[in-house]
C-alpha cells in the first residue's frame, strides 16, 4: 500500500483518538460514543503503524516505546474515571505522550 496512505490514516488515527479523549476525560455529553471512538482510534492507529513498518525492526526499541505510549494512551481513560489522577494531569500526560511517540517515530533514537 501507498506509504502516504498509510501516514495519513495514521495521523487521522491519532487526531480522533485525541478528540475522543478530550470528549472522555474531560466530560462531555456523548461520552458513549467518544469511549467507541476512542477504541477504534487505538485500533487504526495500531495496525497502520505496523503497515507502516511493515516487519517489525527488532534491532531497534524505539517502536518498542512507542507501543508502552500506546497503552498509556489506551489506559488514560481509566485513570480519569476511576480519580486515579485528576483529569486535567491525565490530558497533560496524554499530551506529552503524543509528542514523546511523535519523537521516537520521526527520529528513530534507539
Amino acid at each position: 500500500m501507498d506509504p502516504l496512505i498509510l501516514k495519513t490514516l495514521h495521523i487521522g488515527g491519532v487526531v480522533a483518538l485525541f478528540s475522543s479523549l478530550g470528549a472522555v476525560v474531560l466530560g462531555g455529553s456523548g461520552k458513549k460514543g467518544a469511549s467507541i471512538l476512542h477504541g477504534i482510534s487505538l485500533v487504526i492507529i495500531l495496525l497502520v503503524g505496523f503497515a507502516i513498518l511493515k516487519k517489525p525492526p527488532m534491532g531497534q526499541y524505539w517502536w518498542m516505546a512507542k507501543l508502552g505510549l500506546w497503552l498509556f494512551l489506551g489506559a488514560a481513560p481509566a485513570l480519569s474515571k476511576k480519580k486515579v489522577l485528576p483529569s486535567s494531569i491525565v490530558l497533560i500526560l496524554c499530551i506529552a505522550a503524543a509528542m514523546l511517540a511523535a519523537w521516537l517515530g520521526l527520529s528513530k533514537p534507539f
